[in-house]
């Protein structure tokens, strides 16, 4: 659970986060409005800047490309040559982790929250989502709260991912589910 998540509120009447979360959200938001959404789309290493300024930890060579919506920068770690496309949405209220040249592509959704139905006060929930080491995140496909992607594993296009997935695997369906295993070529082999 997050620490900024109030507990023992009703969520449907009060804020579920603490104030300085919903400032930190705030000042985040003006920022990215403009800042790092105008930015051209070569312009990595500025949107990694302003990243980084608000709390984001960043491997050297990682491409965040403009249109991509993270929701917290400080819960967001990505290791070196790890790339978000335009369009996926990182509800990171818990840390998003996502590893040495994974990729997550465009409209995947990462999704660290819930609410807790069984509770009469409908409690948010939170839980880490972490991508291995070149992993790929397809087009469209949902990571859901507390999952892990193995290292090289495939989410494939609009799979979604309730439970871990193995690494080196290729998962789709929804649930996904693992199909086959992910080997790659050498070099060169068509």
């Amino acid at each position: 659970m997050s620490e900024h998540i109030r507990t023992g509120i009703d969520p449907r009447a009060e804020a579920s986060f603490s104030l300085r979360n919903r400032l930190g959200r705030v000042l985040w938001g003006v920022i990215a409005a403009l800042l790092v959404r105008p930015s051209p789309r070569p312009c990595h290493r500025w949107r990694a800047f302003w990243l980084r300024r608000c709390g984001a930890r960043l491997g050297r060579n990682c491409h965040v490309y403009p249109r991509a919506r993270i929701w917290a920068p400080w819960n967001l770690v990505m290791d070196d040559e790890a790339a978000f496309a335009d369009d996926v949405i990182c509800y990171n209220i818990a840390p998003v982790t996502v590893g040495r040249r994974a990729v997550v592509s465009q409209g995947a959704h990462l999704c660290t929250g819930s609410h807790d139905y069984e509770d009469p006060g409908f409690q948010l929930i939170a839980r880490p989502i972490t991508i291995g080491a070149e992993a790929w995140i397809c087009a469209e496909a949902f990571v859901g709260p507390g999952v892990t992607i193995g290292d090289g594993a495939v989410l494939a296009a609009r799979a979604v991912a309730t439970r871990d997935a193995a690494a080196w695997m290729v998962h789709a369906g929804m649930p996904a589910k693992p199909l086959k295993p992910r080997v790659l070529r050498a070099a060169g082999t068509p």
